[in-house]
């Protein structure tokens, strides 16, 4: 068996866990922005590994996100609890049905809207992150850049902490394969109306550079 499996979405959130890591059997590889990428490319990765005979002994989702004020704020570290696909299922006139709700067979729904994360990957994070905010990380393919979609997701998950691109992609990989998966992100905007000027990349990737020696 091979050490972690560490996937971001781009190759500057790779640079920065990089950056920070100590323990040097750690893999990380960018592999695209969105859940259907997040999710074959992981999917690939760990099939690759399985058939060399080496496979990974936990994954970790890793990278940048948006916070909800009040939550988690901009430099601010993130230990997903779950990951939601959030805009996962079907819009009707009483609201959003998430697809756990569609009345699907367990064979046709797979992992469902929502993939915790394993329960010991995610105590050895939080011990070695004491610092970080821990709740459900949302997943969505569209970054919320409105008041009004803000306030939904709020309604939809009250305790939701963040919300990235790839978690529930990655988790599902992971869990298809029966490897153990988390979520560490650091956040780089406030959930809200679209203001890049209010993004704060750096500040983001430094604070994944200072949370990579948790990885191990």
């Amino acid at each position: 068996m091979t050490g972690l499996l560490v996937v971001t979405a781009v190759p500057a959130e790779a640079d920065a866990v990089r950056a920070g890591l100590t323990d040097h059997t750690v893999t990380v590889t960018p592999i695209g922005v969105g859940p259907a990428v997040a999710g074959a490319a992981t999917a690939r990765l760990l099939a690759l590994a399985e058939a060399a005979g080496s496979p990974y002994r936990a994954v970790v989702s890793a990278g940048v996100a948006g916070g909800f004020t009040g939550r988690a704020e901009v430099g601010d570290t993130v230990l997903g609890t779950v990951s939601i696909a959030a805009d996962l299922g079907a819009e009707s006139p009483d609201g959003f049905l998430p697809i756990d709700e569609l009345g699907m067979p367990p064979a046709l729904l797979g992992a469902g809207s929502r993939v915790p994360a394993d329960p010991g990957l995610l105590a050895a994070l939080r011990a070695a992150l004491p610092t970080a905010t821990t709740g459900p990380v949302l997943t969505l393919s569209t970054v919320t850049g409105t008041a009004a979609s803000t306030d939904e997701l709020r309604r939809r998950h009250p305790e939701a902490v963040a919300e990235a691109m790839e978690g529930y992609g990655v988790a599902v990989a992971a869990a298809q394969a029966g490897v153990p998966f988390a979520e560490l992100r650091t956040i780089s905007n406030p959930i809200g109306p679209r203001d890049r000027d209010a993004w704060r990349l750096r500040e983001a990737l430094t604070a994944l550079t200072a949370a990579a020696p948790a990885l191990r």
